[in-house]
């Protein structure tokens, strides 16, 4: 910067010339120069206070906009952040094959502690003890009092016991957000749905997973995002499945029965309208599996098809039909029944004497061992074991739940003649309820093999195992059965029942069989003469103490129940009652003899 003198020579020279004084022109250079640095001074201290009064005003306007954001918010609990892979909460519904909710997901809270943080544990353990009776309030204050920082109190919590706690007052217990699975039919269809857990936890999320039944074996397609949260789709019917529980429930008091079982299957594509298990449980509190003891005594326990038994005479249908498929014999084909057979060391004998000679018909209606018995020879090991395992009795039946695997039928290691004799009646061979209503379906739909399903529309017939000629015999015996057998009780009005009755022995733990207890089974089809439906009941060690001495035949005691199953049912089927003609009351036309 260049300075102004402020004795300038020539202006000096001047003022002497002039005779005036030099210091004047000096002391006004130097009153100019203090001006030009004061107003120099004046802009830069301008420009200053410029520049801070623009910070001051965006640092109000920052905190004032934080101010709003947090007064327009809801109030959360402080919740720590950690890296780590993200929880998908949420999971897709399920539900039966008109819609129904089957399950859910409900927004709920869960409850934690943080001691340090806690200012009256004793109080707070104490009023938790309360709000929840399962927990233990000397644990709990254990828990508070001790060295943990982080205690997990409830996984799960309702409104109402969130509210409870909150007027606890105590800061050191928190929520936070969590998702959890609502079935809200409570206990109905609890085997087929299975239930669900937590998996991964986090303090503001948890992981909802399937633990058994179609939960759990659909556990990743409810659990994709790329599904769009549609629902899986059962073939579950919500009302029918009501009507069969509630009657299988009324029939299982009813008959003393230690457990039940029923399936209703569309004959024709193999897909379950109804399965049902008892005793039961609530999938929203799914109770703690068995430990000890017999796994059949515990409410998870699928009877329909984890329980394997021999079904007793409801195999004799098989055993008929594939004779009959082989030219062996026909309906009419007299059998000798004289009794007992003897074939080494064994045995076979009849509830009853039935005679000499019964038809094949008869041997079905009258329920005769020795005539099925006698059959079976005809047929050989062999080719019954081929025909058994075209029907799908020697593998796990392919149904969409993980128990399903668990249901593997018992056969023998050595299929000898007298194993063929034994299993043609039922006897030597345990199957699942499940295994045997797919059997049926095949006579059922004209002889084509289904594979049982649980999902609405995957349901299709399978390869042909007997001839529709076979089938049509085999659906007329099973009819004659009802009408004039074993199975007179099934009688139906308007729906032409058709079925086969079956009562085995149970087998001791040990070995040998009970004489006292029993599996009684009915396995029906239904209307007979063009079946839509086959329904399976099974009662575990029924016993009908209405007479003078206790029944525990299949015809005293599975019969009735699966009759007011059918009654219940059908109208809810879409079905209606139709008139059977009675040959007696036939009209005929007569002509004018005038």
């Amino acid at each position: 910067m260049i300075r102004k003198p402020l004795r300038p020579l020539a202006r000096i020279l001047q003022a002497r010339a002039r005779g005036e004084n030099p210091d004047a022109i000096e002391r006004e250079n130097l009153r100019l120069r203090h001006e030009q640095m004061r107003d120099k001074a004046r802009l830069r201290a301008e420009g200053r206070l410029l520049v801070l009064g623009v910070m001051f005003l965006a640092a109000f306007a920052a905190v004032g906009g934080r101010m709003g954001t947090l007064a327009a918010s809801h109030p959360s609990e402080p919740r720590s952040v950690r890296s780590g892979p993200s929880i998908v909460a949420q999971r897709a519904d399920i539900t039966d094959r008109n819609g129904n909710i089957l399950a859910t997901n409900l927004a709920t809270h869960s409850l934690y502690a943080q001691p340090p943080l806690m200012v009256d544990p004793e109080h707070a353990a104490r009023q938790l003890a309360e709000i929840f009776p399962d927990l233990d309030g000397a644990r709990l204050l254990k828990d508070f009092t001790g060295k943990r920082k982080f205690v997990w109190i409830k996984r799960r919590i309702s409104p109402e016991q969130m509210q409870q706690v909150h007027d606890i007052g105590d800061p050191g217990l928190l929520f936070g957000p969590r998702e959890m699975r609502l079935y809200p039919n409570g206990r109905l269809a609890s085997h087929v749905l299975g239930g669900s857990g937590f998996g991964r936890e986090a303090v503001n999320s948890a992981e909802v997973i399937g633990v058994a039944g179609v939960e759990k074996t659909f556990d990743a397609y409810l659990r994709d995002p790329a599904n769009g949260g549609a629902p899986l789709r059962l073939s579950l019917d919500l009302t029918v499945q009501a009507a069969v529980e509630r009657v299988l429930a009324g029939g299982m008091k009813l008959m003393n029965a230690k457990g039940a079982a029923a399936i209703l299957m569309d004959a024709q594509t193999g897909e379950v309208i109804s399965l049902v298990s008892l005793p039961d449980f609530d999938p929203n509190e799914r109770p703690a599996p068995l430990t000890e003891g017999d796994a059949s005594d515990s409410p998870l326990f699928n009877r329909a098809v984890q329980g394997v038994y021999e079904l007793g005479s409801t195999f004799k249908a098989f055993t008929l039909a594939q004779a009959i498929e082989e030219g062996l014999v026909r309906p009419e084909t007299m059998i000798d029944t004289k009794g007992p057979l003897v074939w080494g060391k064994y045995r076979i004998r009849d509830f009853h004497n039935y005679g000499p000679q019964l038809s094949v018909r008869k041997v079905l209606v009258k329920s005769s061992n020795i005539g099925t018995a006698r059959i079976a020879q005809r047929i050989g090991a062999a080719r019954q074991r081929e025909f058994l395992d075209s029907l799908g009795f020697l593998e796990p039946t392919p149904l969409e739940i993980l128990e399903a695997a668990g249901g593997k039928p018992l056969v023998p290691a050595n299929w000898s003649e007298i194993s063929t004799m034994t299993i043609s009646y039922g006897h030597g061979l345990s199957a699942s309820p499940l295994h045997l209503a797919a059997g049926y379906a095949a006579i059922a739909n004209g002889g084509y093999r289904v594979r049982p399903t649980l999902i609405a529309g995957r349901g299709a017939r399978g390869e042909r195992v007997m001839s529709e000629q076979t089938a049509s015999a085999m659906r007329e015996m099973l009819r004659a059965v009802v009408e004039e057998g074993t199975a007179s009780l099934g009688e139906v009005p308007g729906y032409r029942v058709g079925g086969k009755t079956g009562t085995a022995d149970k087998p001791k733990p040990t070995g040998g069989y009970y004489k006292d207890k029993v599996i009684a089974t009915f396995a029906s089809i239904f209307p007979a003469d063009d079946p839509e439906y086959v329904l399976v009941v099974t009662l575990d060690e029924p016993e009908d103490l209405t007479g003078p001495k206790p029944r525990r035949t299949a015809g005293w005691t599975a019969v009735p129940v699966a009759a007011e199953v059918i009654r219940r049912v059908a109208p809810l089927l879409g079905l209606r009652p139709e008139i059977e003609p009675d040959p007696s009351l036939a009209l005929t036309l007569s002509g004018n003899r005038g």
